[in-house]
């Protein structure tokens, strides 16, 4: 079997150094849309280095913008046709806030593989800390189709409760021609997100925005709307891809936010504005201060 699920766990982490600077917070923040109107004071903190702030998300291309996706199909255990691989959700746990320039060690293992019948889901997880210690964990759900029926663990459903009533806010974000040109500079080269022939090769009449880039417009619209424009809010952040999104395209971003103070939990549900509202990230929480 292409996927021996007790050799994947068992294998010995990898760990390595990474680095990142105000230029690849500032890249990032202009790969998920940051900087529109330019002289927005509140957009002046994504983008200009004597107000930056980092948006938590920027986590998952810090050091060298590989998802763990990519990093997760060359652990011991796992040999799969990238034919059949989908990155199914991401999860965000942020331990303390992100400096706008750090230097960290990187820790990434398969901490759990589930046999869905059908597919097999790796859980590709990277824990990050500095001199000063834990900076955030990354889970990276790894599905891959035609791997699974061995009898293994099903693992937790990622399905939660649609959101009750109307949504306390709806936004909609304009996703430039050029997106994901401009965010696949932040490390994440898969001609998938630019090249018309690659794209059709994998079943698209051009080419799909970066999951991650869509992941990351979303957490900022979240910030911006509902928590102040306070990216230290941030606790945790976690989504479910349901679908693509085309360069170009309009995003409506629907919020739900929990009653009462302190800490709390925003739900979000992302749609295609074009396309009838097609479902482009489900299941998403993002849990704040």
């Amino acid at each position: 079997m292409p996927i021996d699920a007790a050799k994947a766990l068992a294998a010995e982490p990898r760990t390595g150094e990474i680095t990142w600077d105000r230029r690849d917070v500032q890249l990032y923040h202009l790969g998920i849309g940051a900087g529109v109107p330019a002289t927005d004071p509140d957009e002046l903190r994504y983008t200009l280095e004597s107000r930056l702030h980092v948006l938590p998300s920027f986590a998952t291309v810090a050091g060298s913008g590989s998802p763990g996706v990519i990093s997760g199909l060359a652990m011991p255990g796992v040999d799969v046709d990238l034919a059949r691989v989908l990155h199914g959700g991401q999860r965000l746990e942020i331990h303390r806030p992100i400096p706008v320039a750090g230097r960290a060690s990187a820790t990434g293992r398969i901490a759990a593989v589930y046999d869905k019948g059908k597919a097999a889901v790796l859980v590709m997880r990277t824990e990050v800390a500095d001199e000063d210690g834990p900076l955030w964990t990354n889970d990276a759900q790894i599905f891959v189709r035609g791997e699974g029926g061995w009898g293994g663990d099903r693992g937790p459903s990622a399905r939660l409760e649609p959101p009750a009533g109307e949504p306390d806010k709806v936004v909609e974000r304009a996703v430039r021609e050029d997106q994901a040109l401009l965010y696949r500079l932040s490390g994440d080269y898969n001609p998938l997100h630019a090249d018309p022939q690659f794209a059709k090769l994998a079943g698209f009449d051009r080419p799909i925005l970066h999951g991650l880039c869509t992941y990351g417009i979303t957490l900022k619209a979240v910030v911006d709307t509902l928590l102040d424009g306070d990216v230290t809010r941030v606790r945790s952040y976690t989504t479910r891809f349901a679908g693509v999104v085309f360069p170009g395209e309009t995003l409506r971003i629907r919020m739900w936010r929990s009653a009462g103070a302190g800490e709390g939990e925003v739900r979000v549900a992302v749609s295609a504005a074009d396309r009838d509202d097609a479902p482009v990230l489900a299941d998403t929480v993002v849990e704040h201060s």
